[in-house]
């Protein structure tokens, strides 16, 4: 293979040309074939070797559409290097609305996979022979869990020189320094050396147009910083720096009951401010839930309904509340559309 080829599954794509491989993994018990999509853009000139993934978790949809308006921009015409953009990792759980392969396996905790070992081995040992390991760069997109919500954030081992400036590059309002999972994705990129982003914003099973719009923006900043694309004049708009908390934690509920939410996502909260209150369905008894410590909430449970022991609110620390509030207003007010993108826009053009 040339340096300026790029092969997957046996598919050569040429210098300046693109191509779509469905790659195979495996069949449903119906006999019908089940394959991964894969979009593959061979820029002419050569450069860096991007892969954009979402659902992973087959729930997460909001990273398809972020893929799909990536792929729909002109600017793409002047890449150098080559994108691998795969919108659906995890086709059984998006075919099931799931967040997991039918066997109830994480996807996302079964890498680097095996050949012989269980359907979630299997795949996430096929993505990373024919995604990760011929990649020099990677960008997972995800979202919070089914009933709850995510501040668009960046999590990224910020200790490493080059995975640092990609996420300082992205513009997400914050950015998580947070440990490798074992068998996670992130952790698997980085025993080959591929410094690899994480995008978390919005809610499973939903659409969130601002989330969307800073996943676009953020993914070609990234392609900027990385020289795949025209960097912008000096004479654009400067931006406010993301914000790095390296510790945050979820509040739980104590009891069961009905939540009444007091605080929005990306709101800010200090020592005992008062979240919400729990109550029994009469109003006999009810327990506040307050923060433990001053941060800003970066990620919320939608489920009025609890039970005890559910995380209810992730509250990220920062050492200047003040400068990460002043970001997150800044970024709604940069990416809130003044009107819903009709059928056929593929929104702005950056």
């Amino acid at each position: 293979m040339s340096e300026h080829e790029f092969t997957i599954n046996g598919v050569t794509i040429p210098q300046g040309a693109t191509d779509t491989i469905d790659l195979p993994v495996g069949r449903l018990y119906t006999h019908a074939p089940v394959t991964m999509p894969i979009h593959i853009i061979n820029g002419k000139k050569d450069g860096p070797r991007l892969f954009v993934s979402a659902a992973i978790h087959g729930d997460e949809i909001n990273g398809v559409e972020i893929i799909r308006r990536l792929l729909k921009l002109p600017i793409l015409k002047r890449l150098k290097g080559t994108i691998i953009a795969v919108p659906i990792v995890n086709v059984h759980g998006l075919i099931n609305h799931s967040r997991y392969l039918p066997d109830r396996r994480d996807l996302n905790r079964s890498f680097p996979g095996s050949e012989k070992g269980s359907l979630a081995a299997r795949l996430a040992n096929l993505f990373m022979k024919e995604i990760v390991t011929k990649s020099t760069h990677g960008i997972d997109l995800h979202t919070g869990a089914i009933h709850r919500s995510n501040l668009p954030q960046i999590r990224a081992n910020i200790d490493d020189e080059e995975t640092s400036k990609l996420a300082l590059a992205f513009n997400a309002p914050v950015i998580l320094s947070s440990n490798l999972l074992d068998n996670s994705l992130r952790a698997s990129a980085a025993d080959y050396g591929i410094p690899m982003l994480l995008y978390e914003a919005g809610e499973a099973l939903r659409f969130d147009e601002v989330s969307i719009r800073a996943g676009v923006k953020g993914i070609i900043s990234v392609m900027r910083e990385l020289s795949m694309l025209p960097k912008l004049s000096r004479k654009s708009k400067k931006t406010m720096e993301p914000v790095i908390s390296r510790k945050s934690s979820w509040i739980r509920a104590s009891e069961s009951g009905i939540l009444r939410a007091m605080v929005p996502l990306g709101g800010r909260v200090k020592k005992n401010t008062l979240l919400g209150v729990i109550a029994d369905p009469f109003g006999d008894q009810e327990i506040n839930l307050l923060s433990p410590f001053s941060g800003i909430v970066i990620g919320k449970t939608n489920l009025p309904l609890v039970n005890e022991g559910d995380g209810l609110y992730h509250i990220a620390r920062f050492e200047d509340i003040e400068e990460v509030e002043a970001k997150v207003d800044e970024f709604q007010e940069e990416h809130m559309p003044e009107q819903l993108p009709k059928p056929h826009s593929e929104g702005p053009i950056f």
